[in-house]
Protein backbone atom coordinates (compact mmCIF):
# COMPACT_ATOMS: atom_id res chain seq x y z
CA UNK A 1 0.00 0.00 0.00
CA UNK A 2 2.58 2.51 0.70
CA UNK A 3 4.41 2.18 -2.76
CA UNK A 4 1.06 2.81 -4.54
CA UNK A 5 0.58 5.89 -2.03
CA UNK A 6 4.32 6.85 -3.06
CA UNK A 7 3.64 6.33 -6.65
CA UNK A 8 0.34 8.67 -6.67
CA UNK A 9 -2.08 5.99 -7.09
CA UNK A 10 -3.97 5.66 -4.60
CA UNK A 11 -4.12 8.24 -0.63
CA UNK A 12 -4.94 7.54 2.95
CA UNK A 13 -7.45 9.50 4.41
CA UNK A 14 -8.61 9.72 8.45
CA UNK A 15 -11.93 7.81 9.42
CA UNK A 16 -14.28 10.01 10.17
CA UNK A 17 -15.27 8.30 13.35
CA UNK A 18 -12.75 5.44 14.31
CA UNK A 19 -9.71 7.06 14.62
CA UNK A 20 -7.49 3.96 14.42
CA UNK A 21 -8.63 3.44 10.81
CA UNK A 22 -7.59 4.65 7.65
CA UNK A 23 -9.67 4.54 4.20
CA UNK A 24 -7.88 4.45 0.94
CA UNK A 25 -9.13 6.09 -2.00
CA UNK A 26 -7.86 6.42 -5.51
CA UNK A 27 -6.26 9.19 -6.68
CA UNK A 28 -7.15 11.17 -10.07
CA UNK A 29 -4.06 8.96 -11.57
CA UNK A 30 -5.17 5.94 -9.96
CA UNK A 31 -8.60 6.02 -11.71
CA UNK A 32 -6.62 6.75 -15.21
CA UNK A 33 -5.23 2.83 -14.71
CA UNK A 34 -8.16 1.39 -13.55
CA UNK A 35 -9.14 -0.25 -16.99
CA UNK A 36 -5.93 -1.14 -17.85
CA UNK A 37 -5.99 -2.64 -14.66
CA UNK A 38 -9.34 -4.36 -15.04
CA UNK A 39 -7.86 -5.40 -18.76
CA UNK A 40 -4.95 -7.09 -17.55
CA UNK A 41 -6.85 -8.99 -15.09
CA UNK A 42 -9.33 -10.41 -16.98
CA UNK A 43 -6.09 -11.61 -19.34
CA UNK A 44 -4.62 -13.15 -16.63
CA UNK A 45 -7.83 -15.53 -15.87
CA UNK A 46 -8.28 -16.10 -19.11
CA UNK A 47 -4.63 -17.67 -18.98
CA UNK A 48 -5.80 -19.66 -15.57
CA UNK A 49 -9.03 -20.74 -17.69
CA UNK A 50 -6.62 -22.52 -19.96
CA UNK A 51 -4.14 -23.70 -17.81
CA UNK A 52 -6.69 -25.31 -14.89
CA UNK A 53 -10.09 -25.38 -17.12
CA UNK A 54 -13.00 -23.56 -16.13
CA UNK A 55 -14.25 -26.22 -13.30
CA UNK A 56 -10.86 -25.46 -11.62
CA UNK A 57 -11.01 -22.08 -11.82
CA UNK A 58 -13.96 -22.07 -10.25
CA UNK A 59 -12.72 -24.28 -7.35
CA UNK A 60 -9.57 -22.00 -6.99
CA UNK A 61 -12.30 -18.85 -6.74
CA UNK A 62 -14.46 -20.45 -4.30
CA UNK A 63 -11.28 -21.51 -2.57
CA UNK A 64 -9.92 -17.82 -2.56
CA UNK A 65 -13.18 -16.49 -1.72
CA UNK A 66 -12.94 -18.84 1.58
CA UNK A 67 -9.68 -17.55 2.78
CA UNK A 68 -10.47 -14.15 2.22
CA UNK A 69 -13.46 -14.44 4.23
CA UNK A 70 -11.55 -16.11 6.99
CA UNK A 71 -8.62 -13.31 7.24
CA UNK A 72 -11.25 -11.18 7.81
CA UNK A 73 -13.11 -12.97 10.72
CA UNK A 74 -15.78 -14.18 8.34
CA UNK A 75 -17.15 -17.98 8.22
CA UNK A 76 -18.15 -17.74 4.37
CA UNK A 77 -19.48 -20.39 2.29
CA UNK A 78 -16.51 -22.97 4.05
CA UNK A 79 -17.15 -26.30 4.80
CA UNK A 80 -16.33 -28.76 8.00
CA UNK A 81 -12.69 -30.11 6.73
Amino acid sequence: MEELEKLGYVERRRHPTDKRARLVFLTERGKQIRPLAMATGKRVEEQWAQLLGERDLEVLRSALQVLLGKLQGKDVGSQSR
